[in-house]
C-alpha cells in the first residue's frame, strides 16, 4: 500500500487522549496479534510478531505466540511476554521501547512471526496503524523449560494511517492460527501431532476460503518450517 492509497485524514499523528496521555487507537480485548519493531545493536529494526494481552483479567499460558501476550490482575493496562533470548526480548531489554503495529496483510504477519525479517525503518508499509511504547519488564518466569519475561507497554506515541470496513475472512482467521502453531512446532511443552492437526485443519481452511495473500502466507508458512502434517 502507497501513501496515496491511504486515508488523508487518518495520516496525522494522534495527540491521544481528552488529558493529554496517550492510549492505544484501537479497542483491544483479549489478545490481540500485531508486529513489533525493536532497533537492534546492528541500527535495524527487528520485526517479530508480539500477542497483545489487554486488561489484565485472566492469565492465559496458551494464547499469543512466539512473543506472545499473558497478563495478571490489576489495574487496566497491555502486557506482553517475550520467550526466550528472542531479538524482541534483547531489543527491549537493551533499548526499552519499540513500535507496536497493527497489520491486516497475512504475508507480513507471518514473515514476522516464524523468520528473522529487518528494516531500516520501524514502521511497516503494511501497518494501519503504529504505537510507540515505552516497556516495562514487570515478571519473568520459566515455562516448559523456557524462560520468560512479561512487560507492561506504556503508549507514549501513536499514528493512525488506514481506516477500513471490518471484515470477517475466515481465510485470514486460519493463517494467523496456522502461523501460532507453526511457531511452537520445536518448544518441547507442546504436542507436535496435535499442532500438525492443527496445521492440516488451518491449510483446508485457507484452501477454501482465502485468497491470494492469505495462500501465499501459507506458502511462506510451509518453505519456513517444512511440512511436517
Amino acid at each position: 500500500m502507497t501513501d496515496a492509497d491511504r486515508d488523508p485524514e487518518s495520516t496525522d499523528i494522534d495527540g491521544g487522549e481528552a488529558d493529554g496521555s496517550v492510549g492505544w487507537p484501537v479497542c483491544l480485548r483479549g489478545v490481540t496479534e500485531s508486529v513489533v519493531a525493536t532497533l537492534g545493536p546492528n541500527d535495524r529494526w527487528n520485526c517479530a510478531a508480539l500477542g497483545l494481552l489487554a486488561n489484565d483479567e485472566n492469565e492465559n499460558e496458551e494464547d499469543g505466540n512466539g512473543d506472545g501476550a499473558t497478563a495478571e490482575p490489576g489495574p487496566p493496562r497491555v502486557t506482553a511476554r517475550t520467550w526466550g533470548r528472542t531479538r524482541t526480548w534483547r531489543n527491549f531489554r537493551e533499548e526499552g521501547e519499540g513500535y507496536v503495529q497493527f497489520v491486516r496483510d497475512p504475508v507480513v504477519f507471518t514473515e514476522a512471526a516464524l523468520s528473522i525479517h529487518e528494516e531500516r525503518s520501524p514502521v511497516l508499509d503494511a501497518a494501519a496503524a503504529w504505537v510507540r511504547v515505552d516497556v516495562e519488564r514487570i515478571d519473568a518466569g520459566e515455562s516448559g523449560g523456557t524462560q520468560w519475561v512479561k512487560w507492561a507497554l506504556h503508549p507514549r506515541e501513536r499514528q493512525v494511517l488506514e481506516r477500513r470496513v471490518p471484515t470477517i475472512d475466515r481465510g485470514h482467521g486460519a493463517v494467523i492460527e496456522a502461523t501460532i502453531a507453526a511457531s511452537r512446532l520445536d518448544v518441547p511443552a507442546y504436542d507436535t501431532e496435535e499442532l500438525c492437526d492443527r496445521l492440516a485443519y488451518s491449510e483446508r481452511v485457507v484452501e477454501r476460503c482465502g485468497g491470494p495473500r492469505e495462500r501465499e502466507a501459507f506458502s511462506r508458512l510451509v518453505e519456513t518450517v517444512g511440512r511436517q502434517w
